[in-house]
């Protein structure tokens, strides 16, 4: 007798960072499922504008295997922090997206709905609630965002990267909290320096590799920063540069014409990423939990600088302050982030031995475990209880 399907849904969006570890928890989730006779159905809430729709339809999982079977756009209203007109107009879109989830999940009808945050990911987690769903909420950062604190009151269980983000939630609501870890895909797992090298054309080549990463969209500040030392950085390293799409134009202009050989520019790098930051000896980056603890994964030194100002909540200097005071990043904060300060901070990378002393710091800040296994055992464990209930007729 063919088994009945089981639908999931996953929430979140708006950047990559909250996109690429509920892919990552997708795929985990697919592999227990299946290993244990269970047919699955994921289904993806995200935003209908932006790259949502684009990262999760072209992801797949290490067998090829697409890691989300179907996507549901909604309107998405942004959380600001600050004064801004556009608070009064993303409220209406804010609501039309609690009303387009409430309808797609009475449609799929999901034993359970996993949201990894974003400002989209707020109208699911309070259609869930209101219909008896099954919620469990992913916070990437030391400090959790303003989405993740208003899902806390929906959710069933709130997952955590740090054990000291728990503090920062009432205290009605810690008892919720489990330490999981940040989930990361599993190709991370499985990546190839060899291979990230093929895709580099950098089989022969003896320089350390600098990858420069700026975020899903990159990052003017990184940018301008390589390409005004680039010089410098060509001298000592084969620079590998993720600039983003919005920057691509003036990458080539941007490196010193008598070095382009040892300067490689990409818009976006998905499917090689894990090989390519493999096959890297050192990352600058910003400091997206996503990032970082891919980075970190793959024991790679890092150099971070954490976007600041008053269009952040500051979640990346703390996740950056983490990550240097274990001993596994030199963080260029705010006021220390120029051409100086990150020629000073790269140039006592160069040696092997130092660089060999934070990659032993980034296993000791990973571990042994694989966060995105740990969290879809959890909602693999929810999921059979759910089913048990709804076979006797009582509720989730």
């Amino acid at each position: 007798m063919k088994k009945k399907t089981v639908a999931i849904a996953f929430a979140g969006g708006g950047t990559g960072g909250h996109v690429y570890p509920g892919l990552a928890v997708a795929d985990e989730f697919r592999l227990l499922a299946a290993h244990n006779g269970m047919n699955v159905r994921v289904c993806w809430i995200g935003s209908s504008r932006g790259m949502d729709r684009t990262i999760v339809e072209k992801s797949v999982d290490v067998n090829g295997k697409k890691s989300a079977d179907v996507f549901y756009g909604i309107p998405a209203g942004k959380l600001r922090r600050y004064v801004s007109i556009n608070n009064f107009f993303d409220i209406f879109k804010i609501i039309g997206g609690f009303f387009s989830s409430f309808a797609i999940l009475c449609k799929i009808k999901p034993v359970l709905l996993f949201s990894k945050g974003g400002f989209v990911s707020v109208p699911p987690c309070m259609a869930g609630k209101l219909l008896n769903i099954p919620v469990f909420t992913h916070e990437c950062d030391f400090t959790p965002g303003l989405a993740t604190k208003l899902n806390a009151h929906s959710a069933e269980r709130i997952l955590l990267s740090y054990k000291e983000s728990a503090c920062y939630f009432a205290e009605s609501l810690r008892a919720k909290t489990i330490v999981t870890g940040n989930p990361v895909r599993p190709s991370f797992y499985n990546a190839s320096s060899e291979r990230g090298r093929a895709f580099l054309g950098l089989a022969k080549n003896t320089k350390p590799i600098l990858l420069v990463l700026g975020g899903s969209t990159g990052a003017r500040q990184i940018n301008e920063l390589v390409w005004e030392n680039s010089e410098w950085l060509c001298e000592r390293f084969v620079v590998v540069h993720q600039t983003g799409m919005k920057n691509a134009a003036n990458a080539i202009d941007g490196a010193a014409p008598s070095r382009t050989a040892d300067y490689k520019p990409y818009q976006f790098i998905y499917e090689q990423m894990s090989d390519v930051i493999a096959a890297s000896d050192i990352v600058l980056s910003r400091a997206g939990a996503n990032s970082i603890w891919e980075c970190a994964t793959l024991r790679k030194p890092l150099v971070l600088i954490p976007l600041a100002g008053s269009g952040t909540r500051g979640d990346q200097e703390e996740n950056a302050a983490f990550f240097e005071k274990n001993g596994a990043a030199l963080v260029l904060g705010r006021g220390k982030a120029d051409g100086e300060n990150m020629r000073a901070a790269l140039e006592k990378l160069l040696p092997e031995g130092e660089r060999k002393k934070m990659q032993n710091n980034c296993a000791q800040l990973v571990g042994n475990e694989r966060p995105a296994k740990t969290i879809s055992t959890l909602l693999f464990q929810r999921v059979e209880k759910a089913l048990a209930l709804l076979k006797e007729g009582k509720e989730c």
